[in-house]
């Protein structure tokens, strides 16, 4: 018997195998014959906007699977918009700024890179970046998105350029835009900014150094047992290049400090790193004298280690318990929480590195050295001053230049803000996205 004619088997006309090198071109081809995206389009005329604004890929190299997800999802969200009644266009585009791209140019010139004029550098660089708009678009088409792939937005097209330029003249007329300082990533080597993008973090080894700052208030308003005895806030640092800058010590409100007394001294410490700060400093018969919360130390003053200046104690819930013992080295030029720490409190925004990676001349005892040289000098110098606690290796992730791979700094740099103070933009920003963001 034939059971061939007995059976309800599902008929389809697609094909049993996809055989995409043949078909694939023809799929495109035929999209784009058809004017698909056009049509679709002039179907939705009229209908509510859904708009996607897209943040662009660089315009540097191949597509990569990062990119093949990222316009994957957009496509598939854009079309949803679209399917669901909404005139929803697509508008690609494409980031044509920045170092990658000069990298990549001065790689292909070689040793004649510096000899290369600026402007001629320039046009180059518009070349190199308007070759890889060209190769990434036809392979964003290939993963099968609609959109206006004939007229993207570029951010090096002269019309783009000149709409930021009047905008931004906007804000100058407005007294909006001021110049200040902000700690980066910067490389020594390259000698420039880095974006948190170009940071790679590898394993490395760094001086870890415990430091006591001595306190200038009177040790009895911690506690009436310390009345007249030297008290110092011992620190932990992992950059001791860093503590020529210190403006500050923090500690967090909320956990409790101890101070413990070793002979004729006593320290403060995070409660919760007493036991290893005595073991590594090797502090002897140790007692404690008294244990307060972190706030109680609010206001109070010490002195940096070797410096005639004050290093007044704040409260942060920044700091942590994971090491060290909980009283952290603050140098607002050279960290982000130092930073907005100084902003919140008034600090300096103190940088005493050059771009090289130097010591400005000024600074005592280090200036003109390198400061990776200089971790040894100063670890010296904290011992001849008897105020190094302990010190020893700390591997630790760092950051690093993803172009020379060498360890990069956190400095302050001279940087254009547009403050949302002024003039109420704060408040206008928030109150479009309430009243006008669907």
């Amino acid at each position: 018997m034939d059971y061939k004619s007995t059976l309800n088997l599902p008929k389809t006309d697609f094909p049993m195998r996809a055989n995409l090198p043949e078909r694939e071109p023809q799929l495109l081809r035929e999209w784009s014959e058809r004017k698909l995206y056009e049509r679709l389009r002039e179907s939705r005329a009229g209908r509510q906007k859904w708009i996607l604004h897209d943040g662009p890929p660089y315009a540097n190299g191949h597509i990569h699977m990062g990119h093949a997800l990222n316009k994957i999802l957009k496509d598939m969200i854009v079309k949803s918009r679209s399917m669901f009644g909404y005139d929803a266009p697509y508008v690609p585009g494409w980031d044509c700024h920045g170092l990658p791209i000069e990298h990549q140019v001065d790689r292909e010139l070689g040793d004649k890179a510096r000899e290369v004029p600026i402007p001629e550098k320039r046009k180059l660089c518009r070349a190199y970046a308007e070759k890889f708009i060209d190769i990434q678009r036809e392979e964003f088409k290939r993963l099968g998105g609609l959109g206006n792939w004939d007229d993207p937005y570029r951010t090096m097209a002269y019309r783009y350029e000149a709409t930021i330029l009047r905008e931004l003249g906007k804000f100058i007329a407005a007294g909006s835009v001021y110049r200040g300082l902000k700690p980066v990533h910067w490389c020594t080597s390259c000698l420039t900014a880095l974006a948190e993008a170009e940071v790679e973090y590898e394993d490395d080894r760094s001086p870890s150094v415990y430091v006591a700052f001595p306190l200038t208030s009177d040790p009895a308003l911690v506690d009436p047992g310390l009345a007249g005895l030297p008290v110092s806030v011992a620190i932990w640092t992992t950059t001791p290049w860093t503590l020529p800058a210190n403006m500050a010590i923090v500690v967090h409100p909320d956990e409790e400090y101890a101070a413990v007394r070793a002979g004729d001294r006593a320290y403060l410490v995070a409660s919760k790193l007493l036991d290893e700060t005595v073991r590594k400093c090797g502090l002897r018969e140790p007692s404690v004298v008294c244990r307060v919360p972190g706030r109680r130390l609010e206001g109070l003053k010490a002195r940096h280690p070797w410096l005639d200046r004050p290093s007044p104690i704040f409260t942060a819930d920044y700091v942590t318990m994971d090491a060290g013992t909980g009283c952290v080295h603050t140098a607002p030029g050279h960290g982000a929480d130092d930073y907005e720490t100084g902003i919140k409190r008034g600090l300096p925004v103190y940088n005493p590195v050059d771009d090289a990676g130097r010591f400005v001349p000024d600074v005592e005892h280090f200036g003109g050295m390198n400061v990776w040289e200089a971790n040894a000098a100063i670890v010296a110098k904290l011992r001849a001053d008897g105020t190094l606690l302990h010190a020893e290796e700390f591997q630790h992730s760092y950051p690093h230049c993803w172009r020379c791979k060498n360890p990069v700094l956190f400095r302050a740099t001279n940087q254009w803000f547009i403050s949302m103070e002024k003039n109420g933009l704060r408040q206008r920003a928030l109150a479009a996205i309430r009243e006008r963001v669907q």
